[in-house]
């Protein structure tokens, strides 16, 4: 399927539409991505994306508005207030700009969308200086739809392995599109089958994926290792004090909740690796996905290096497939997904 890419009322050919990551780099801005489920029928919790895509607009506007309205901008605008993301008029703006695109770009995607083929949905909300100074809104929107197939969960080749290459982003309460630019920075550390890598600040803590949260299952006890009920388990994931407010990370804090399951919210320690009886890693596109194996320097320093053969790895193996725990929360995620659906027809 071709890329398709759509900013303010233009969509580009799309034989000159890079791909997705390459268009993030070098536009400046918030963004979410989600995708289409049920043969693209609806698109996964896209209330949520569209609340969260607001709440990182207010964040760099606020904090860093280099981050939202390019290098070129030192400093918050001063022709409008500080922004609060719980303004209903900036959720409300921002809601119906995204649509607005949406509704223009998603029928001619669907028309060249294969079958088998999910969505992927790519929107990005930048500052436009020139339009706050004419009273406009101040916001460019940009639609960036390609294909995805989802991976089948439960199926013990699409597990993940992950390792520990780097320290947490700045700015992590907002989605932003330079840490796609930053992250490539930590490319030249993944091990050769790595499908995602993980951050930390010190060595020990693990906050999450560059693109991703982690999740830890933790025996509360170490001679419970064969048990099977879910309370001798603690879903551990860290704060939101230094990682992404995930969608599908919140989706899971509240399965947790609803299912009686034991979560904190606290980063996984690998010291205490040895606890660990599952492990999965969440992102809007994968949903879950449970890892194989999380890999760890054998020295934090030699993160430092700029080759990969310089560094050795510890392993933490876990089951092929995904376990009791991990498959529960999947199970009621999809469930939640279905509940939510976003339906096609209503953009």
């Amino acid at each position: 399927m071709a890329r398709f890419l759509f900013t303010n009322g233009v969509v580009s050919p799309p034989a000159t539409t890079p791909p997705v990551a390459a268009f993030l780099e070098t536009h400046p801005g918030a963004y979410t991505t989600s995708r289409t489920h049920n043969d693209a029928s609806f698109v996964l919790f896209w209330e949520r994306h569209l609340r969260r895509l607001a709440d990182s607009v207010t964040i760099l506007y606020n904090s860093n508005p280099q981050l939202l309205f390019g290098p070129h901008c030192k400093t918050t605008p001063p022709s409008l207030p500080s922004l609060s993301s719980d303004s209903i008029s900036l959720r409300s703006t921002i809601r119906e700009l995204v649509n607005r695109s949406m509704k223009q770009v998603l029928p001619i995607a669907m028309e060249e969308r294969r079958e088998g083929e999910e969505l992927s949905i790519t929107a990005l909300v930048s500052g436009n200086l020139e339009k706050l100074r004419v009273g406009d809104e101040g916001f460019d929107v940009s639609i960036y739809i390609g294909s995805y197939v989802p991976a089948v969960f439960g199926i013990r080749e699409n597990g993940a392995f992950l390792a520990v290459v780097g320290r947490g982003r700045d700015f992590a309460a907002a989605k932003y599109s330079d840490w796609v630019r930053m992250r490539k920075s930590l490319e030249r550390l993944r091990p050769p089958k790595g499908t995602e890598l993980l951050l930390s600040n010190d060595g020990d803590r693990i906050l999450e994926g560059t693109v991703s949260n982690l999740f830890v299952v933790r025996r509360k006890d170490i001679s419970e290792a064969k048990a099977e009920s879910m309370h001798c388990f603690e879903v551990q994931t860290a704060p939101l004090s230094g990682v992404l407010p995930g969608i599908i990370r919140q989706v899971v804090i509240e399965v947790c909740l609803s299912k009686g399951i034991p979560l904190r919210e606290v980063a996984p320690l690998w010291s205490e690796r040895e606890f660990w009886a599952e492990a999965f890693i969440t992102s809007s596109l994968r949903l879950l996905q449970h890892a194989k194996t999380i890999s760890f320097p054998s020295s934090w320093e030699s993160l430092d290096s700029n080759s990969l053969e310089d560094i050795t790895w510890i392993d933490k193996h876990f089951e092929d497939g995904p376990g009791m725990i991990t498959t529960i929360i999947q199970k009621e995620v999809m469930e939640k997904a279905v509940l939510e659906g976003y339906s096609v027809s209503y953009l």
